[in-house]
């Protein structure tokens, strides 16, 4: 196991995969990541579809643009259940916040064992849920290719690519960098 930091610099966007397939075991090792991730309530308002066969990637690429998705060896379509949410009483309903961690959990155990994902959520969602025949009130929220990366993350990105924690911290009430004397 890594350290937690050295794990986050690590995960990154992958966009070059290497063409092997992912063995079982660690198909099913991100899964029960994300199964363990916390949900309001613990409802677990989510599903995921596994898609492997060459003839079923095929029609998943067609929901997106990106020519770079043909390299992963697989997807994740981590799918949200409206209807199995939690609402809060003002009527936030929270699939996509709990979705979110459980695709987070998943992305970590992923490159925690080697592996390397890209969390994609610009695709064609009412395409994705037709190919998928998911029922009313399930939606597509994220694609997630899985498989071995072909490129290595550049872990000193978050340097320059991240804000600083000045930027994003603040103290008893919310206030904007430049409004500090």
């Amino acid at each position: 196991m890594t350290d937690f930091h050295e794990l986050a610099r690590n995960r990154y966007s992958c966009r070059s995969y290497l063409n092997q397939p992912v063995e079982d075991d660690k198909v099913v090792h991100v899964l029960d990541a994300a199964r363990l991730a916390p949900s309001a309530k613990n409802l677990q308002p989510w599903h995921f579809v596994v898609i492997q066969e060459r003839e079923n990637l095929e029609k998943i690429y067609t929901c997106y643009a990106g020519n770079w998705l043909r390299t992963a060896p697989m997807v994740i379509v981590a799918c949200g259940d409206h209807k199995g949410a939690w609402y809060r009483p003002d009527g936030k309903n929270h699939t996509d916040i709990d979705l979110a961690i459980a695709i987070d959990h998943l992305t970590l155990a992923a490159t925690d064992i080697g592996l390397a994902t890209c969390w994609i959520c610009h695709f064609d969602v009412l395409k994705c849920a037709k190919i998928l025949q998911l029922p009313e009130g399930v939606e597509p929220i994220a694609i997630i290719p899985l498989g071995y990366p072909a490129d290595r993350p550049d872990t000193t990105r978050h340097g320059v690519k991240r804000k600083k924690l000045d930027d994003i911290i603040h103290k008893s009430k919310f206030y904007y960098k430049y409004f500090k004397k």
